[in-house]
């Protein structure tokens, strides 16, 4: 602070001072200054390359563009500036957009942008191109240029290397929003596989410091970081205030449908949950324990319990399906889906002989009987039904068939014959109490339980 007081108005020290800012990430008043260098001094064009630096800092990148414009058409040919276009470019479309910007450079010299001989060419290239060569790219980089640690620690996270990320971040204080969101999201995935407490914490703090600071809580980052903090806190109805916030800007991206899905689930919005959850298109999201679970549940809870038991007989006996059929079994019980919550309560009778399964087992098979004499659903669950209550060695299982061969003589009744006493006793003025209610129940089909 002494040396920033002797600080004059010259030209030498306001640019100075504007390059302070920049580095401590004040980029308003970084471009306050410059911008009010270049009204006083038009002929210094390179200004205007700086203002549009701190614009894409700030993600105003159409403004970024028009500023560079002006000095792109005195030096077309200069990297720093169709660097900068190229980023632009990157951010407002995609990375084919921004390699397309570089491109021109190399076919100036007639030579492939792979062949380019500089490094911060090499550098975005391989941004651009989604981390491609990463590993030979990067690393000799890391002194150069800031960013690529910061982008060989995002090819870590993305190839699910959490602990070389931890190694290349552990020496780093943050300091930029990048790295608070970087480290933030470094433990919040090694917190989640360890189970790390302090390391969850940690990432919730990373993330509320981002995501409420006055430069970024108005921000995608920033709303994303705001959500990520409720997240680990599970407060998921605070989660979805955020995420709708942005929903416009990022409904086709897998990351964010996922995280929706999984918070609509976990806040009760099921028909909003399989909406997102079915988005997801990425084969590793859509292979994970939190998901098939959320997924299950809201096809259970949206009455499509058929699609719900179909995940579990994709996976492969573990711990995991272990969870999910008790999670079908109890939820579907819950919903009045009988018939499969029957089905996965033997199953799970079958792999822990625990009575509170054959509890729940003996509940679904009378429930499920009861909806298709109700006619809700196929008698051709019967047969199943009766196979698998035979699966237990139970004295009640002969008393509940017992009761379901009664059933059967009374629908296999000539229905015929009571429409001519109820007739009869019609005609005679007789009354019969109970004719009604023999009626009702002999109307229905005729059931079979099981091969003669």
């Amino acid at each position: 602070m002494i040396y920033h007081q002797k600080l004059t108005d010259d030209t030498e020290d306001q640019l100075s001072l504007a390059s302070i800012h920049y580095l401590r990430n004040h980029y308003q008043e970084a471009t306050d200054i410059y911008k009010r260098l270049l009204l006083e001094n038009r002929e210094y064009l390179a200004l205007n390359v700086y203002v549009a630096l701190c614009y894409y800092k700030m993600d105003y990148y159409d403004v970024s563009l028009e500023i560079l414009q002006v000095y792109l058409q005195q030096f077309p040919d200069s990297i720093v500036g169709v660097n900068l276009k190229a980023c632009n470019h990157s951010r407002l479309y995609d990375g084919k957009a921004g390699e397309a910007e570089l491109k021109k450079l190399a076919d100036k010299q007639g030579i492939s942008i792979t062949q380019y001989d500089n490094d911060l060419v090499r550098h975005n290239l391989c941004v651009f191109r989604n981390g491609e060569n990463a590993m030979q790219v990067l690393p000799p980089l890391i002194d150069a240029i800031p960013e690529a640690r910061l982008n060989l620690i995002i090819y870590h996270l993305r190839n699910e290397e959490y602990r070389d990320a931890l190694q290349l971040m552990k020496d780093i204080e943050p300091s930029t929003p990048d790295e608070y969101i970087l480290k933030g999201v470094i433990f919040a995935c090694i917190g989640q596989i360890d189970d790390n407490k302090e390391m969850l914490k940690s990432a919730q703090q990373y993330f509320q410091l981002v995501g409420a600071s006055s430069s970024h809580c108005d921000t995608i980052p920033g709303r994303q970081c705001m959500s990520m903090c409720f997240f680990l806190l599970k407060q998921f109805d605070e989660v979805l205030i955020y995420l709708k916030s942005i929903k416009a800007y990022l409904f086709n991206v897998d990351e964010y449908n996922y995280n929706m899905g999984i918070a609509k689930c976990a806040s009760g919005h099921y028909k909003d949950a399989e909406e997102h959850l079915t988005m997801v298109t990425n084969p590793k999201f859509k292979s994970e324990y939190s998901y098939i679970m959320a997924l299950a549940r809201s096809y259970i809870y949206n009455g499509k319990p058929r699609l719900s038991w179909e995940l579990y007989l994709k996976l492969e006996t573990s711990h995991e399906s272990f969870n999910l059929v008790q999670l079908i079994a109890n939820d579907c019980y819950k919903m009045g889906h009988f018939f499969y919550s029957l089905k996965a309560f033997d199953v799970l009778e079958r792999l822990d002989p625990n009575p509170v399964f054959w509890d729940g087992k003996r509940g679904s098979s009378v429930g499920a009987f009861q909806q298709i004499v109700a006619g809700r659903e196929p008698r051709e669950n019967l047969r199943e039904i009766s196979i698998m209550l035979r699966n237990t060695e139970n004295p009640q299982v002969e008393y509940i068939l017992r009761a379901f061969k009664v059933m059967k003589l009374i629908f296999t009744s000539r229905y015929t014959d009571i429409c001519v006493k109820k007739k009869w006793a019609k005609e005679n003025g007789v009354k019969v109490r109970s004719l009604k209610l023999i009626v009702c129940i002999c109307c229905l089909p005729v059931l079979c339980l099981e091969s003669n």
